[in-house]
């Protein structure tokens, strides 16, 4: 089912009762999500995400704006009509039911024509339990299964009435590393079978990178940049962005061009021609440093960090935004302890410039 947002807005009641102005919590959001894609929602805490998600399943009503799911105009439908499957942070479980109760809880309160027999909805519980992998826990309660057991009931849960699009709202948030780890996975396996239209919402760019066909990055209820996730990574819109996504996170600086060339400190790092002279901040990733004796960019030695196949260098350097540079190498670089600086070259493609005064992106 393909989703479509014409100039989607959510505004709140201000509380604060000194400022009149509405608090918008999404902006103008336009987006045609394609049928059979997983589209992940991305952004800090508070950047309207997860309204836009209450918008889409008819738990909210937009302020303004159009939601239509194929050519259905769906803006005021009531959330039950959506056609939608939707799976909490929380899970939401009912304690008192059985894994199977659980499941079959959305398809005992269908009426009319899609009510189904008893027979029916049995079938449709266990397909959905076989398809998350828990057939074999249909007569426990939530209370006796882990995290990650009780994340996939809710999945097939929402997945047992056949929705012809899933919403995931932080479904991992609960998890630890390697379960988060495992469950992503079996997200992106079963969207790939049921090849439903689906939309994750998520704060950790990992997460959203590595399972989403395209991904929205937002801040502050605006959209900042759409695309596949690893062009979003290779080329940035803004600062924002460019800082959102990464671990460890973009290295900023201070810099300047001058005469066409790119200044971090007094050291000249890359020819930059056809920019005017000016000053601009400078992201460089931690893979965009070569180690080199003779490099143009010096820092001061702060200390290795050895993370099996690669090297984390950490230095500094005074025209640095960040606390620390962070500089990935490949594990069999050599590298002397006893140097008090380490100076590098860079990898071109790894380097962006932005404007210093609007953050925007700068092409070179």
């Amino acid at each position: 089912m393909e989703v479509t947002l014409q100039h989607l807005t959510k505004k709140f009641p201000n509380r604060d009762r000194k400022k009149r102005e509405d608090v918008t919590a999404v902006n103008d959001f336009s987006f045609e999500i394609p049928d059979g894609k997983l589209i992940g929602l991305l952004g800090p805490s508070g950047c309207g995400k997860s309204t836009t998600l209450n918008l889409i399943s008819g738990l909210m009503k937009p302020t303004s704006g159009k939601i239509f799911f194929g050519k259905d105009d769906v803006t005021d439908l009531p959330p039950e009509n959506r056609g939608i499957g939707l799976v909490f942070q929380n899970y939401a479980l009912y304690p008192h039911l059985t894994v199977k109760q659980n499941i079959l809880f959305p398809l005992q309160n269908l009426k009319g024509k899609d009510k189904l027999s008893k027979s029916e909805m049995l079938e449709r519980a266990v397909q959905s339990a076989k398809l998350v992998q828990i057939d074999e826990l249909m007569e426990r309660r939530p209370g006796e299964l882990s995290g990650g057991q009780q994340q996939r009931v809710a999945i097939a849960r929402a997945l047992v009435k056949m929705p012809k699009v899933l919403l995931l709202d932080e479904p991992l948030s609960n998890l630890d590393a390697r379960l988060r780890l495992q469950t992503r996975e079996e997200i992106r396996r079963i969207q790939k079978e049921t090849k439903i239209t689906t939309i994750f919402v998520t704060h950790d760019q990992e997460e959203a990178m590595s399972i989403s066909d395209m991904i929205v990055v937002m801040k502050e209820g605006v959209v900042q940049q759409i695309g596949k996730p690893q062009e979003v990574y290779d080329n940035p819109a803004n600062l924002f962005v460019a800082r959102f996504l990464g671990t460890p996170p973009i290295n900023v600086f201070e810099g300047q061009i001058r005469d066409g060339r790119l200044l971090i400190g007094k050291d000249v790092v890359l020819n930059t021609k056809n920019l005017s002279d000016r000053k601009v901040l400078t992201g460089i990733r931690p893979e965009g440093f070569l180690l080199e004796d003779n490099g143009p960019l010096c820092c001061e030695a702060g200390g290795v960090e050895v993370m099996g196949r690669d090297i984390s260098i950490v230095s500094r350097n005074e025209a640095s935004l960040n606390p620390a540079i962070r500089s990935i190498i490949g594990a069999d670089s050599k590298i002397d302890p006893s140097k008090t600086e380490v100076r590098f070259s860079l990898v071109p493609r790894k380097v962006f410039l932005f404007d210093h005064e609007t953050e925007e992106r700068i092409l070179f």
